[in-house]
């Protein structure tokens, strides 16, 4: 059977690959508007945090009713730091759960305040596909700015490397 936590592992590894790339680049390419779901890199970043942040919330009991990234005011380095820290307290929240939580639901109110209730495994596993499609936008439009070496994000890839450790 798979592993929900190994699951949330590799989403951090890969959350970290890209910002690990991301780190190297300029401020500008960040920037720069290009037609996807979200107008530039950094803000798909900060979408991708802000879901992390906002499911997070939901799976500890509490609804919110706005983006948490509004309140951000730093800097690319502190987005890059509260976005791989925001990846593992997700992985370590979760770690702490027992057996019954893990299979349990939780209820909460979206952002409109519409009450719904979700199993915690589903949560868990939209969380990582909704990173691993916007990992994959991040790096088409990196592509489209002339980028083009980049390393593996692939779930793939994440269990090799696992394997040879």
């Amino acid at each position: 059977m798979y592993n929900i936590q190994k699951h949330l592992q590799y989403n951090a590894w890969a959350n970290e690959k890209i910002v690990g790339f991301l780190a190297n680049v300029d401020d500008m390419v960040l920037d720069t508007e290009i037609k996807s779901s979200f107008p530039s890199i950094r803000k798909t970043i900060m979408h991708v945090w802000d879901a992390q942040q906002i499911w997070f919330l939901r799976l500890r009991g509490e609804s919110i009713s706005g983006w948490p990234s509004q309140e951000f005011t730093g800097d690319t380095k502190e987005l890059f730091s509260a976005f791989i820290e925001s990846s593992h307290a997700f992985v370590n929240f979760i770690a702490s759960k027992d057996k019954d939580y893990l299979e349990g639901k939780v209820s909460y109110k979206n952002m409109k305040g519409t009450d719904f209730s979700n199993p915690v495994d589903v949560i868990l596993f939209h969380v990582v596909n909704h990173g691993t499609f916007h990992r994959g936008q991040i790096l088409t439009m990196l592509r489209e700015l002339g980028f083009t070496s980049f390393e593996s994000q692939d779930l793939i890839a994440y269990y090799r490397l696992e394997n040879q450790v």
